[in-house]
């Protein structure tokens, strides 16, 4: 067995253009049967604005999988502790038998969910698209930001968050880029002025109207990994031109899906292109540079069993970590 701590992870694991393949392979794997994922299985605790998931997945013909247990616990930062946290472990997919303890600290759940934001804009916003506009100033909205930037020329960032501090600490965190940052009074003035918007926060109320957006926008809202979390109004799914969840079984009980069907604006029946679909045929998704999209992801055990894997092999491969 192979114990591998943030420090080495991060040697070789970082937020790059050699991750999109990675999970994009994961995506379709989804979409096409390949393999086996539980849901999600989650602890609420309230009393301290915190929660803790275990995610799985196992992907048909590769040697291991991964078993994963995520935290986010969102007044950390008032400790000075990061709000996310956890640890991956990967198992031999024959016998069962651990091949890898994984302490990242929640820095993989962190990176996989930036690819995939920058892989839902890859194929869903307009390629020409330049503003984008983020709601929240948390790390995972640094992360998108970064991702974005692999697969979009952005020159201007329109930025909201309640947390005046951690949007100082966001635009200083900036300065090296050359990028125009604009700080938005209010997410209507945002989505007004944004060809893609990405929400990044655990709200419990919605942040955006469909109103507000103009055409053209694409959104990835990725906040919603919980039943009582809700960045966009409900009726934003219905009225959108296209809705792809990261996982359709996932965003109707977890993401924003599930308040739309909850208000009843959606059929528990109806059938969406998820994101692994659209990897495969890109013409199921965005139609025209009119159309407004929305990408609805919750957070897959298929994009930790992938990290997990790859992080593995190239630490394996630079002799890195504790062999027991």
């Amino acid at each position: 067995m192979l114990i591998l701590k943030k420090k080495d992870i991060i040697q070789h694991v970082d937020l790059n253009e050699d991750l999109i393949p990675i999970i994009e392979e994961a995506f379709t794997s989804l979409s096409k049967g390949e393999t086996v994922m539980p849901p999600i299985m989650r602890i609420d605790i309230e009393k301290f604005h915190g929660e803790s998931d275990v995610k799985a997945a196992y992907i048909d013909g590769l040697d291991s999988f991964a078993i994963k247990i995520a935290s986010g616990f969102f007044d950390n930062p008032k400790l000075g502790l990061p709000s996310s946290n956890g640890l991956m472990v990967l198992l031999d997919s024959e016998t069962g038998v651990i091949k890898s303890v994984l302490l990242d600290e929640g820095y993989l759940t962190d990176t996989r969910t930036a690819i995939a934001g920058a892989i839902a804009a890859k194929y869903l916003s307009n390629q020409d698209a330049s503003t984008v506009g983020i709601i929240g100033a948390g790390i995972q909205a640094r992360l998108q930001l970064k991702a974005i930037l692999l697969v979009r020329k952005i020159n201007k960032i329109n930025l909201w968050a309640r947390d005046k501090v951690k949007v100082d600490e966001f635009i200083d965190s900036l300065k090296d880029l050359k990028i125009d940052i604009n700080i938005s009074e209010s997410c209507k003035d945002l989505a007004s002025s944004s060809d893609i918007i990405i929400t990044t926060t655990p709200s419990k109320k919605p942040l955006l109207e469909f109103d507000w957006i103009k055409k053209g926008t694409h959104i990835t809202a990725m906040g919603s990994d919980a039943e009582q979390k809700n960045e966009l109004h409900p009726t934003m799914i219905k009225l959108c031109d296209k809705y792809v969840p990261d996982s359709q079984a996932q965003t109707t009980i977890l993401g924003e899906l599930h308040h739309a069907i909850k208000e009843n604006l959606i059929s528990p029946d109806d059938k969406f292109d998820d994101l692994g679909s659209i990897i495969i045929d890109p013409s199921l998704g965005r139609k025209n540079k009119e159309d407004i999209t929305i990408c609805d992801l919750t957070g897959t055990g298929v994009q930790d069993t992938a990290i997990a894997r790859y992080t593995y092999n190239i630490c394996k491969r630079n002799n890195l970590g504790i062999k027991t």
